[in-house]
């Protein structure tokens, strides 16, 4: 019984210009990233290789109909590595490059084509969220569906990922807080995820340590704390990855998809909106399995004596970082309900067997039908 794969070999550097002469980044080289990531870290160091902005390709997550075009952008040259220097929008499309002959990502999310790996590939992570530097799964909204479609194959694990602190430094409090809820979510679906084991069960233990003793700090001393303890919230991300992707995730990504898909709202705080229902609704149908463990722990690191309230306890310090709102606040009607229900019973199985424990159709739109 295999236990962990960690695939790509992880690098750490203080600087990105560290990291550039290392990996001795030149001609036949993609790199795929922000311009203001570029203006502020690679313009001055004259770098002789091909860059693309993402954000000239549109705005929001990644979506079938912009990685295309990325894909046509890149002209057909036969690069050697593709670089991701990026946060997880950056890191799901770069993933996907690595396809030889690839021209359509639905072709790709749909194994219509051979998924045969023909670059290496190098992901430098600008979040403390995805985790994706370490794992073989990249997620686009496919606009056709009106959902979000995973794609998880050995063929896009990166060969490389590497962490530089002072990259995440520039991360606005916002979206520093929807990243991290992200990993740390990662971390406790991979902890129940029927695939757990003790290797994974490591890394998913120290990444909600380090993840909720860092949120507590910050509470504490406030937002500008996070930039002294950044590197902790990277690692924990890292680790966080490295559990789910040999677990997976489970129902609370897997209800997130068509809100996140549907009305543009950004992956973690999707996330965030259904991760402490779900968990609620885990306990109540098996409080003395798996989560029950879990329990002990996040009241440990939460200084919560009664384990009964642990997820009362760990919503209201959340909450003080990114307040959750009624799903109709994001545009979401009445009626998708069931058609959300619907949309994640038939398009999210990928996800759904990873369940702590099985949830039937009627407590899945219990959960939507509690948050709308």
């Amino acid at each position: 019984m295999k236990l962990l794969q960690v695939k790509p070999q992880i690098h750490k550097f203080t600087h990105f210009k560290d990291f550039a002469e290392f990996f001795a980044i030149a001609a036949g080289d993609f790199v795929l990233t922000n311009e203001f990531l570029y203006n502020s870290y690679m313009k001055g160091l004259n770098l002789n290789a091909d860059f693309m902005f993402r954000e000239k390709y549109g705005k929001g997550e990644p979506s079938d109909e912009m990685i295309d075009a990325i894909m046509k952008g890149m002209g057909g040259k036969d690069y050697r590595r593709i670089i991701a220097i990026g946060g997880g929008s950056v890191i799901d499309i770069a993933k996907l490059l690595v396809i030889k002959d690839a021209t359509s990502a639905l072709a790709l999310f749909e194994k219509k084509i051979p998924l045969i790996k023909g670059r290496e590939l190098i992901i430098v992570p600008t979040t403390c969220g995805t985790g994706s530097e370490v794992t073989n799964i990249s997620i686009a909204e496919i606009k056709s569906k009106h959902t979000k479609m995973g794609l998880g194959v050995d063929e896009l694990y990166p060969d490389y990922a590497v962490l530089i602190p002072e990259l995440v430094k520039e991360l606005p409090y916002k979206f520093f807080v929807t990243s991290s809820i992200d990993a740390l979510i990662h971390a406790v679906e991979s902890y129940v995820s029927p695939k757990s084991n003790s290797s994974t069960e490591l890394f998913s233990v120290k990444a909600m340590e380090l993840i909720l003793k860092g949120y507590m700090d910050i509470l504490d001393k406030g937002s500008e704390y996070r930039l002294e303890i950044i590197e902790d919230f990277l690692i924990g991300s890292n680790f966080a990855g490295i559990a789910f992707g040999n677990t997976g995730v489970g129902a609370v990504h897997a209800l997130s998809y068509p809100l996140g898909g549907n009305y543009h709202v950004p992956h973690g705080e999707a996330n965030y909106q259904f991760f402490i229902e779900v968990f609620k609704t885990y306990n109540q149908k098996n409080p003395d399995g798996k989560i029950k463990e879990l329990n002990e722990i996040l009241a440990g690191i939460l200084k919560v004596s009664d384990t009964t309230t642990v997820y009362d306890e760990l919503s209201k310090r959340l909450d003080n970082l990114l307040a959750k709102k009624p799903l109709r606040d994001y545009g979401m009607k009445e009626e998708e309900v069931e058609i959300f229900t619907d949309t994640v019973i038939e398009g999210q199985q990928r996800l759904l067997v990873n369940n702590y424990v099985p949830l039937s159709r009627n407590e899945i739109r219990d959960i939507f039908k509690a948050l709308y």
